[in-house]
């Protein structure tokens, strides 16, 4: 997300409960868990297999699972667009950053690249205002100034960061970004339930084809088996979960709840990985989640 569950507000539209927005809570936090999960998955099988057979895997997963659990009683909902081209488009978008993330954790610890990779909501901020006429402001500015610094700490000359993993984690950022952007256009026109089978079927489409030239012909260990498993079924799920918590919290509530995917990552890397980040990591992962409030306190002023 890698799954961005930072986008998934922008295509749902709910109904607030407040006295059931603990729940909604419960759910996103349980959807951010799922996508950590999804990343641990994909960092350990990329270590095994040729990453774009690793995220091959994770799509066709994925859309298996939503053709035999969807199908049957949303069929015309899941494939009716009124925007076809830009929803393919941004299915592929998310196509490039599932790469270039699984790409960059093949390479970097978890928790590196999952602060990295938050850079997108900054990113999507400062393009807001030339793309679809939305005001940055001063909150807006500060918080994508300080999303960049706290990056630069993470990524530091000398702070023992493989160099591709970085440029792979940046160039997720930029897809993420485009991905962010389209959600934000489709909201007005697609169902939430459609943007996603369209991410799960293009990403089956377009790594299910490249499947023949980075298939190794090796035959996965048990173990491999259930993370392949894990990895789609942790990926459906949590957009699940995360969308589903609209339906009792609002946007302006469970935005800041975003940020835990990165504690999520941080305990996952450190129990399954074995990885720590450095005291000025820390720093600019604090930064960024810092900076990510700032927007998700913005966005409850405009």
């Amino acid at each position: 997300m890698s799954s961005s569950p930072a986008s998934q507000h922008f295509t749902v539209t709910h109904t607030s409960h407040p006295q059931h927005a603990f729940k909604g809570f419960l759910l996103a936090a349980s959807g951010l868990l799922l996508f950590a999960c999804m990343d641990s998955s994909t960092k350990y099988l990329a270590h095994h297999f040729n990453v774009p057979f690793v995220v091959a895997m994770r799509y066709i997963t994925q859309c298996f699972l939503m053709f035999v659990v969807l199908a049957p009683r949303h069929s015309n909902r899941l494939i009716k667009t009124q925007r076809t081209g830009l929803v393919i488009v941004r299915a592929v978008s998310l196509s490039f950053a599932s790469l270039f993330v699984g790409l960059a954790l093949q390479r970097m610890p978890l928790a590196e690249t999952t602060a990295i990779n938050f850079l997108a909501p900054m990113l999507v901020v400062l393009l807001a205002s030339p793309l679809l006429g939305e005001r940055i402001g001063t909150l807006g500015w500060v918080a994508a100034i300080g999303g960049f610094m706290g990056v630069l700490l993470i990524a530091r000359p000398g702070g023992g960061l493989d160099t591709f993993g970085i440029l792979f984690a940046l160039l997720g950022v930029l897809a993420n970004t485009s991905y962010q952007i389209l959600s934000r256009v489709l909201a007005s026109s697609e169902k939430t339930i459609t943007l996603l089978f369209y991410t799960a079927l293009v990403g089956s489409i377009c790594f299910g084809l490249a499947l023949p030239w980075f298939w190794e012909h090796k035959t996965p260990t048990n173990l491999e088996l259930v993370l392949f498993l894990v990895m789609g079924v942790s990926g459906g799920l949590g957009h699940y979960l995360f969308t589903f918590a609209f339906r009792f919290a609002p946007a302006s509530l469970l935005a800041p709840v975003n940020y835990l995917q990165l504690l999520w990552a941080a305990l996952l890397g450190w129990l399954i990985f074995d990885s720590t980040p450095d005291h000025l990591s820390i720093l600019g992962m604090l930064i960024v989640a810092a900076s990510g409030l700032l927007i998700a306190f913005k966005s409850t002023r405009t």
